[in-house]
């Protein structure tokens, strides 16, 4: 009987996992099946492009694994029973499939994060947000409406709530793509905390370039229909309200009764693996995961990269009867895009503090689009370098072999 692998996911982290396990375990062995909700590979990066009117291409994700031998299942995932290894799946796919259960035998947890109301009254009902390709073209045709109020002189207001990575693209972005807008970023802090005395600066004139009023200290009570509440009792009126501040993962791993962090992240070793489940590994946002700095890895696609790496060399090793080798988990820095010229590369160091120096301009534009572009290429060719001779799994890989190994 082969061994099943089942992946729950398919963003950055889950694409990437399943694509180079199947690169490089052996077909005679294992069956490899993806369950994602979308049937399309979600740019998640790009997304504040796509919302600000330009067209990022979806890859489907049937094109995506085709001649990779890889099942895609196109389902919700509703639960994880570990004690049976089977994954509750909802809508029907496809092929025909519907609710029901997939069993596996080695589980990959990649569900990735969404947005986080973070208990703020109305967000859930009126603001908008840019984690899933569908929100983001909703918040298109809300834009697309705010111009025709442009070309009549009235204009349009756009509240970006949060000044984290995904804020400053996003306004940024509004403000370069739809200057008819008016956008202002609301801060909670300081604009560019977390970056050097020379990035902040950067990040501020790139601001005032594009005419983003940037409202710091600045914390928000409640979202309505057209306004904003603040703590300070200031009402900001607003034709559509962005929230970028805060994301949150999905809560299955800690109805499943996995090891999780407070915020629900899955608690693994330094191989990936569940600290309470041995054959469940988590890589992405799902992932709580320590770097070697000795702090978490933060949300982002870097950490995906490295988290899903890790994964799938562990699972290799572990299914062949071969040595775990642990990899680097270290977070260089952030690339911040400014709009379609102008960018920050804000590199830090072992304590995850920005360093002094950093790359600003069109030169941190471009660098930020290449790893976009590396970035799909990867996902999108998951069998470039297919190798002639894919391993097979070990006879019995059993505990006590695992230990030897380890």
């Amino acid at each position: 009987m082969k061994h099943r692998i089942v992946v729950l996911g398919a963003g950055y982290a889950g694409a990437y996992v399943a694509g180079n396990l199947a690169r490089r375990l052996s077909p005679a062995d294992t069956e490899i099946t993806v369950v994602n909700a979308e049937p399309d590979f979600v740019e998640r990066l790009r997304l504040h492009q796509l919302a600000a009117g330009q067209e990022i291409e979806a890859q489907k994700l049937a094109d995506v694994f085709a001649g990779t031998g890889i099942r895609l299942r196109l389902a919700r995932v509703t639960a994880v029973d570990p004690e049976r290894q089977v994954v509750a799946v909802a809508v029907a796919d496809a092929d025909g499939g519907g609710d029901g259960e997939l069993g596996y035998d080695t589980l990959v947890y990649a569900l990735g994060s969404h947005v986080a109301d973070c208990g703020v009254p109305g967000v859930a009902e009126y603001a908008f947000h840019v984690t899933a390709r569908p929100a983001a073209l909703r918040l298109r045709e809300r834009l697309n409406s705010l111009d025709s109020l442009d070309r009549r002189g009235e204009g349009g207001r756009v509240l970006v709530v949060g000044d984290g990575l995904t804020g400053i693209e996003t306004a940024t972005e509004f403000a370069e793509s739809r200057p008819g807008l008016s956008v202002a970023l609301i801060a909670r802090g300081e604009l560019g905390a977390r970056l050097s005395a020379g990035a902040r600066s950067h990040l501020r004139q790139a601001c005032d370039r594009l005419g983003i009023t940037v409202l710091e200290h600045t914390s928000v009570e409640a979202v309505q229909a057209t306004r904003v509440l603040c703590a300070d009792g200031t009402a900001l009126a607003s034709d559509a309200t962005v929230w970028t501040a805060g994301f949150a993962v999905n809560p299955i791993a800690a109805a499943s009764g996995l090891e999780v962090t407070e915020n629900g992240q899955i608690v693994v070793d330094d191989t990936m693996r569940s600290v309470s489940h041995p054959n469940i590994y988590a890589a992405g946002d799902s992932a709580y995961a320590i770097g070697d700095n000795g702090r978490p890895l933060p949300m982002s696609c870097a950490s995906a990269g490295s988290t899903g790496r890790q994964a799938t060399d562990a699972i290799v090793a572990r299914l062949t009867g071969r040595k775990i080798v642990t990899s680097k988990l270290d977070y260089p820095g952030n690339h911040i895009s400014l709009g379609r010229r102008d960018g920050i590369l804000q590199m830090v160091d072992d304590e995850a503090q920005a360093k002094p120096k950093y790359v600003g301009g069109r030169k941190a534009a471009r660098i930020k689009s290449g790893i976009l572009q590396i970035s799909l290429w990867g996902i999108s060719h998951p069998t470039f370098g297919l190798p002639k001779r894919k391993r097979r799994l070990a006879t019995a890989p059993d505990a006590s072999a695992e230990k030897a190994l380890a």
